[in-house]
């Protein structure tokens, strides 16, 4: 499920150091596994792997699995549901010992892990009419760079990037909160007026870098990575750009001073009206409600904070098939019974994410604004609506480990507080990359 307090970016570099470098040691040959073929008999048992979703959603994901089992009474699902702790260490061990489940439940990072090593069955091959049935962006998502037009996996619950903030600090600021920021650009220029009439008594954002890397730098169009994914390119004017802005209002007072070095916990600091703007994400606004109700009041909500590329950041869960299953058809049925508008639609009503199908993110819950005043709500319609129409961005690529995040945020670091001077740091920062990626690969 997905962690309401944790960005994209912290999602991301999770579990991808480990990916890596477990991928480097013990994958290949993957790619030769013969893919199944489709009989056209929906039969068999087949086994499911979820995520985390045991206890709290035992009963719904049970009443999904009944339900298949009586339209396909010639197949069996035997559900088996992991702790998140180790899920893609795991995974990769079953994949060394040939022993996938049918049909699995991927992150973005085990779904690329999987993916690249060509463990994965090409859905859009399995069955050539369903992209329709999903929303264009999620569908995109489980492309594979190089491998033609195959999509590697079903699209399933998606929780979409929107921006989140207190409108009465907003406005003390001197800004308008009927006129959120739109870019990362813009973002800095509203922290930078926080910043100047808050006298201190509250900053605009966290000043953590790994909180923002690499998404800003993805939103801006610093290039990450070369063609072949093996060096990082991210030295650029652009990433040098962002680390003197970033220390310009560091030393201003836009950013907790002690949020550089350590993660404060964001919900406590927003909801104890102490930062203008919060996590980007609609769980958190959920949170906010919950336990801080008179910031609650205050808290307004908005599309997220593009950049030249007009991305926003999504989480994104999906349903793979093992490439080389015995039971193509079940496998297939059972992943698109899953991922169906009316599942996604009641999964979505137990918990704060949203469909990738089509016709469920259609559904009038979605787009009921209310009366455009209730925070939650209004999370819920603007969520909707950009993953509906945005470009989607979700792929912090697998090569940005836990390892290389936090060499580039200890640069951006001594930039930041001006022990470094910005060029120097983002160049060491890719130096020290690029060593970690390299020796990952030599593994």
């Amino acid at each position: 499920m997905t962690r309401s307090q944790l960005t994209r970016t912290a999602l991301a570099t999770l579990v991808a150091g480990s990916l890596l470098s477990l991928s480097a040691c013990g994958l290949g040959g993957a790619g030769d596994t013969k893919e199944a073929e489709k009989t056209g008999r929906v039969a068999g048992e087949i086994t499911f792997r979820t995520l985390q979703l045991k206890p709290v959603y035992t009963g719904y994901v049970q009443g999904v699995i009944d339900s298949f089992e009586r339209k396909y009474p010639d197949v069996k699902v035997k559900w088996e549901d992991v702790p998140g702790d180790g899920y893609n260490e795991k995974l990769v061990a079953d994949a060394q010992a040939g022993a996938l489940p049918d049909v699995v439940n991927l992150s973005t990072d085990s779904f690329q892990l999987l993916g690249d090593r060509g463990m994965l069955a090409d859905v859009a091959t399995l069955d050539a009419a369903v992209a329709k049935d999903y929303v264009p962006g999620a569908w995109e998502q489980f492309r594979l760079p190089g491998k033609g037009d195959g999509v590697y996996a079903y699209p399933w619950y998606v929780t979409p990037e929107i921006l989140t903030y207190n409108q009465d600090l907003f406005r003390e600021a001197g800004l308008d909160a009927d006129k959120p920021p739109t870019t990362v650009e813009q973002f800095f220029d509203y922290a930078e007026q926080i910043a100047a009439r808050s006298g201190g008594r509250y900053s605009a954002f966290m000043a953590d870098p790994k909180g923002r890397l690499p998404g800003d730098w993805q939103k801006m169009g610093v290039p990450l990575l070369n063609a072949s994914r093996d060096r990082f390119t991210f030295d650029t004017d652009q990433a040098v750009a962002w680390a003197e802005r970033m220390k310009d209002l560091y030393a201003k007072g836009a950013m907790p001073k002690e949020s550089l070095l350590k993660a404060d916990d964001i919900n406590q600091l927003y909801g104890g009206g102490k930062l203008v703007f919060g996590p980007g994400s609609p769980g958190f606004v959920k949170d906010i409600r919950l336990n801080a109700p008179r910031i609650y009041a205050q808290t307004r909500v908005a599309g997220a904070v593009t950049g030249t590329l007009g991305h926003i950041g999504i989480y994104a869960q999906s349903l793979g098939i093992r490439k080389d299953t015995r039971h193509p058809d079940a496998a297939a049925e059972f992943a698109k019974w899953v991922t169906n508008g009316p599942n996604q639609v009641e999964f979505s009503k137990k918990a704060t994410i949203y469909p990738s199908n089509a016709k469920g993110l259609a559904d009038p819950y979605f787009s009921d604004a209310g009366d455009g005043k209730d925070a939650e709500t209004l999370a819920r319609a603007i969520g909707a609506r950009q993953l509906a129409t945005a470009d989607l961005d979700a792929n912090t690529p697998v090569e940005w480990t836990s390892q290389v995040g936090d060499a580039v945020a200890r640069e951006m670091q001594k930039a930041v507080k001006g022990e470094e001077d910005a060029r120097t740091a983002v160049r060491r920062a890719q130096e020290e990359a690029n060593r970690l990626l390299a020796a990952t690969v030599r593994k």
